[in-house]
């Protein structure tokens, strides 16, 4: 293979796995603009130095390594200019226990193992999970919230409203369709939409939620099969994704995350 062939396959390697890092770093930082910020500083580095790559690690751990030494150094040079609600959010950003988040997101979101969630931090697997405790445990007692659930599969449905209520907050409804859901976001006050693609009317959950965030500011958790589907840049993008089929520790992270940040600007009194 000739050094023209090595180049594109590289390049075909990154690439398939880049979805998955801008899912990550739009949950981590809860905005999907910070987020591709990240990313595409993530790519520059990668350009400058291959060398992190030089190891039998898989190339996705490998790229998030390094991600994440530009996360734990950069600090918030690439932050959007302080407001308020960022600055609230710093604030409570602050009382967590440092890579607490980060070690959650990996774990349950990304689906690493626990000797790859290590490798990726730098550091070692008892450490991994005292951090994941830490996370679960200061997220969960950070805020509680309204949850508006659209899903058609009724067992799905029932299993996302048992997780969510387990994490302390209140499930104000459960929608079907494109219309239900628009009905039920008009009178429930929800501080967060968690939505499937596919409805039971083949209508669009995409569309659904379009439309309700017309009528309030919440951030969504979209539950998709095909999480590469949605992050491909071409229109706006949600923070939060979870693949299916998935994990209760999936829901509950993503819940938890979105739910933190919610409680910055949207949280009801």
């Amino acid at each position: 293979m000739n050094q023209t062939d090595t180049e594109a396959n590289f390049s075909d390697l990154i690439a398939a796995e880049l979805p998955y890092l801008r899912r990550y770093t739009r949950a981590l930082t809860g905005s999907q603009s910070r987020g591709d910020k990240y990313t595409v500083a993530t790519l520059e580095i990668i350009l400058k130095d291959r060398s992190p790559f030089e190891n039998a690690d898989p190339i996705k751990v490998n790229l998030f390594k390094c991600f994440h030494a530009i996360w734990v150094t950069s600090g918030q040079q690439l932050a959007e200019p302080e407001d308020s609600l960022r600055g609230r959010a710093q604030g409570l950003l602050a009382k967590l226990t440092a890579n607490s988040r980060e070690a959650l997101l990996l774990r349950t979101i990304e689906e690493f193992s626990l000797d790859h969630v290590a490798k990726i931090m730098q550091t070692d697997i008892d450490e991994v999970r005292r951090l994941i405790g830490a996370a679960n445990e200061e997220l969960a007692n950070s805020v509680k919230g309204r949850v508006l659930i659209i899903e058609d599969e009724p067992i799905i449905a029932a299993d996302l409203t048992a997780i969510v209520s387990s994490l302390g907050h209140e499930v104000v409804g459960v929608a079907r369709t494109h219309k239900e859901a628009v009905a039920l976001g008009a009178e429930s006050n929800a501080d967060l939409i968690l939505a499937d693609i596919q409805l039971a009317d083949n209508s669009s959950g995409i569309d659904a939620v379009n439309d309700l965030l017309e009528m309030m500011d919440v951030p969504v958790i979209f539950i998709t099969a095909f999480p590469e589907r949605l992050l491909t840049g071409d229109r706006p993008e949600p923070a939060f994704l979870i693949s299916k089929p998935f994990h209760e520790a999936q829901v509950q992270s993503a819940v938890s995350q979105a739910m933190f940040f919610a409680s910055t600007a949207t949280l009801k009194s």
